[in-house]
C-alpha cells in the first residue's frame, strides 16, 4: 500500500529539503572544480561568479594557486620544477638557501650546472629515470660559494597537456646530518681509542698483578720446600757418618720419609688450588660425608669449642626429600672439610660455637668477579664465632700462603685447597664475615642425579709381600724414575720390562702378548699419554690390568673418569706393590 500524496499547499518534509541542498552543494563544487581546471589549462584569464550573499568573486590562477604557493614557499626542503632539457623552471625559497643564489639567478640554469664533482652522471640518471618513474637518490651539489652540500633528491614527472615532459623535485640538505654523522665517528674514535687505552691500563694492571703473585707464590714455594730440604739435606750427611748407631740411623731415616711426605702435601695442596690435581669423582651423599667427618672434628677442635651439625633434606620441584648427592672426591671433600674446620679453629682462638650445615641451594650468588648461577646445588657451610676477617683481606683469602696467621701458625695453603677443589668440582666458595662476630663459608657443588658409586669392600695385599714372578711392563720416560722403579720391583721378585715410551711399549705387548701380568705407566710422556696408552691397551688386551702413575697431569685433571687405577708421585716401594698385586689379583680373579 502506497503512501498517501501529502495534501497541496503542505510544506515540504525537512528530509526532501536536505537532499536539494546536498544536490545544490555538489554542483557548485563541480562547476568550481571545472573554473579552477580551465584557469590552470589557460583557457580564460580570470572567471567572474556570483557568490552565495550575491557577491562578484573574481578567480585568476594567481589566487587560485596562491595557497599552494605559499607551502611550497614555507617548506624546509628545497622544491623546483625542471624543463623537459633539465633547466630549472621554478624554485623556492629554500632551495635558493641551499644554493646559496637568489631565486632569480637560479631560474633558467639548468641544474647540471651545481653537481659537484664526479656527480653529473648520477644526477643525469635520476633525471631519465624520473620521466618514468619517481626516482629517489643521494646527490653531491656545489653551492654559489663552491662548497659541496650533499642532499637526498626525489624526482617524479609532472604531467600536463603537452608532449613535453616536466619534472618536480624536492630535495632534502644532508649537510646537517652529515656534519652529525662525523662528529659521531670522531666520538666513536675517541671512545674506542679510550677503550683501547683502558684495556692496555688493564693489561698491564693484571699482568703486575699476576707477577706479584707469582712472587707471593714463588716464595712460599721457595720458603717450604727449602725447610724441607734442609731436613732432607742435614738426615743424609748424617747418614754418611761412620758408625752411626742403628737407633740414630732409623730416626734419620724416618726425618727424610716424613719430609718426603710433607712435600707430597705441599704439592697436592698447590695443584688443588690451581685446579690442576687428579681428581677421582665419586657419587656419594654430602649429607652422609660431614657426618662422618663431625666425629672427628672435635679431635680437632678441643672440649671448649662446642660444634653444632644440621643436615637438611634437599627438596625437588614437588616438595619431595632426597638425598644431597655430589659428583666428587670424596677424600678431596674431606680435606676441604677439615680445612675449613681448622681455619674456623683458629679464628676463634679455641673457644666458641662452631656450627656445620648441609642443605639444598637453588644458585650460587654472585662472587668475586662472576655473576650469580642459577641451578641445583649442595651446599655445605661452616660458621664461626671468632674474630671475622678484615673486608681488605676478603679478596685474598683464597690466596696460596696468603695468611693472617702468625708465625707458623699456618701455611695459607688450607683455603687455597678448598677453591681449587670448588672450581675443579663445577662449584665455587664463599665467605660472608663480620669483625668480632664471625665468618661462615658455604661450599657450593653441584648436585648429582645418578645413583651413589658403590665403593668396593678394601682388598688391601701384603705391603712388601714377594712378587712370586709377576711380570711388569714398566713405561716411564724419566730415566732415574724408570731405574728407581724397575730395581725395587727386581727386589722384591716381579719380572720387569722397560719401555721408554707408548710406542715401545705397544712394540713390546706385540711381540710377546702374554708375556705380562701387568703394565704400569707413567702419564705424562711424549708422544702418546699414558692414560690413551692404557686405553689403546685396553682395546687389544681387555683382560691385561693398567696402573697409572703421575705426579702431575692436566690430562688427569680435565678427564677424572679414565677407569684406571691411579699412584701418585711420589711412592713409596710399599705403595708400589701393593696397587700392582691388587691389580694382578683382580686379573687372577678373572680369569677364574
Amino acid at each position: 500500500m502506497s503512501p498517501e500524496p501529502a495534501p497541496a499547499g503542505a510544506a515540504p518534509e525537512p528530509q526532501a529539503d536536505l537532499h536539494a541542498r546536498i544536490r545544490e552543494l555538489e554542483t557548485r563544487l563541480d562547476e568550481t572544480e571545472d573554473t579552477l581546471a580551465a584557469i590552470r589549462r589557460g583557457d580564460f584569464d580570470a572567471i567572474v561568479v556570483e557568490g552565495p550573499s550575491g557577491e562578484r568573486l573574481v578567480y585568476t590562477l594567481e589566487n587560485a594557486d596562491r595557497p599552494y604557493r605559499v607551502l611550497i614557499e614555507q617548506i624546509q626542503e628545497g622544491a623546483f620544477t625542471l624543463g623537459p632539457d633539465g633547466t630549472l623552471l621554478y624554485c623556492n625559497r629554500r632551495l635558493a638557501e641551499m644554493l646559496r643564489l637568489p631565486q632569480e639567478r637560479l631560474i633558467g640554469q639548468p641544474l647540471a650546472r651545481f653537481a659537484a664533482e664526479d656527480q653529473d652522471e648520477p644526477l643525469a640518471a635520476l633525471q631519465r629515470a624520473a620521466v618514468r618513474a619517481p626516482a629517489r637518490g643521494e646527490v653531491c651539489l656545489r653551492d654559489g660559494d663552491g662548497t659541496d652540500r650533499p642532499g637526498y633528491l626525489s624526482l617524479s614527472r609532472l604531467d600536463g597537456d603537452g608532449d613535453s615532459a616536466l619534472l618536480c623535485g624536492v630535495l632534502t640538505d644532508l649537510t646537517a646530518e652529515r656534519v652529525r654523522l662525523r662528529e659521531l665517528a670522531e666520538a666513536n674514535g675517541r671512545l674506542r681509542a679510550e677503550v683501547a687505552e683502558r684495556e692496555r691500563i688493564e693489561d698491564a694492571l693484571r699482568q703486575s698483578q699476576k707477577m706479584e703473585a707469582v712472587g707471593q707464590l714463588t716464595g712460599g714455594v721457595a720458603h717450604d720446600f727449602n725447610n724441607l730440604l734442609t731436613v732432607i739435606k742435614s738426615s743424609t750427611d748424617l747418614l754418611k757418618r761412620p758408625d752411626l748407631p742403628e737407633e740414630r740411623r732409623r730416626r734419620y731415616v724416618e726425618a727424610i720419609s716424613d719430609t718426603v711426605g710433607r712435600a707430597a702435601k705441599l704439592t697436592g695442596q698447590l695443584l688443588a688450588f690451581a685446579r690442576r690435581q687428579a681428581l677421582k669423582p665419586e657419587v656419594f651423599d654430602a649429607g652422609r660425608g660431614v657426618a662422618a667427618v663431625a666425629d672427628m672434628v672435635g679431635t680437632l677442635t678441643g672440649a671448649r669449642i662446642q660444634v653444632k651439625t644440621q643436615i637438611d633434606p634437599c627438596f625437588d620441584a614437588a616438595g619431595a626429600p632426597y638425598a644431597c648427592l655430589v659428583e666428587a672426591d670424596p677424600s678431596q671433600f674431606d680435606t676441604a672439610l677439615v680445612n675449613m674446620v681448622v681455619n674456623a679453629r683458629d679464628a676463634m682462638d679455641g673457644e666458641g660455637t662452631l656450627t656445620i650445615r648441609v642443605g639444598h641451594a637453588d644458585r650460587i650468588p654472585a662472587l668475586r668477579t662472576h655473576p650469580e648461577v642459577v641451578g641445583d646445588f649442595v651446599a655445605v657451610s661452616i660458621g664461626d664465632t671468632g674474630s671475622g676477617i678484615a673486608p681488605a683481606d676478603l679478596n685474598r683469602i683464597f690466596e696460596p700462603f696468603f695468611t693472617t696467621k702468625g708465625v707458623g701458625q699456618g701455611t695459607g695453603l688450607g683455603l687455597s685447597q678448598v677453591f681449587g677443589f670448588a672450581k675443579q668440582s663445577g662449584g665455587d666458595i664463599a665467605v660472608e664475615s663480620v669483625l668480632a662476630e664471625g665468618t661462615t663459608f658455604t661450599l657450593f657443588l653441584p648436585r648429582a642425579r645418578v645413583a651413589p658409586t658403590q665403593v668396593e669392600a678394601p682388598d688391601e695385599p701384603e705391603p712388601l709381600a714377594p712378587g712370586h714372578g709377576t711380570c711388569v711392563l714398566v713405561v716411564e720416560d724419566n730415566r732415574e724414575v724408570g731405574a728407581f722403579a724397575t730395581q725395587a720391583l727386581a727386589e722384591l721378585g716381579y719380572g720387569t720390562v722397560w719401555a721408554m715410551d707408548a710406542d715401545q711399549a705397544l712394540a713390546e705387548l706385540e711381540s710377546t702378548p702374554e708375556r705380562f701380568d701387568v703394565v704400569f705407566t707413567d702419564v705424562v710422556m711424549p708422544g702418546m699419554n699414558g692414560v690413551d696408552l692404557a686405553r689403546a691397551i685396553h682395546v687389544r688386551r681387555p683382560d691385561l690390568p693398567v696402573v697409572l702413575s703421575s705426579g702431575y697431569s692436566h690430562v688427569l685433571a680435565e678427564d677424572g673418569h679414565h677407569g684406571f687405577p691411579l699412584l701418585h708421585k711420589p711412592y713409596s716401594v710399599e705403595d708400589l706393590s701393593r696397587i700392582l698385586r691388587r691389580a694382578a689379583r683382580r686379573k687372577g680373579a678373572r680369569r677364574g
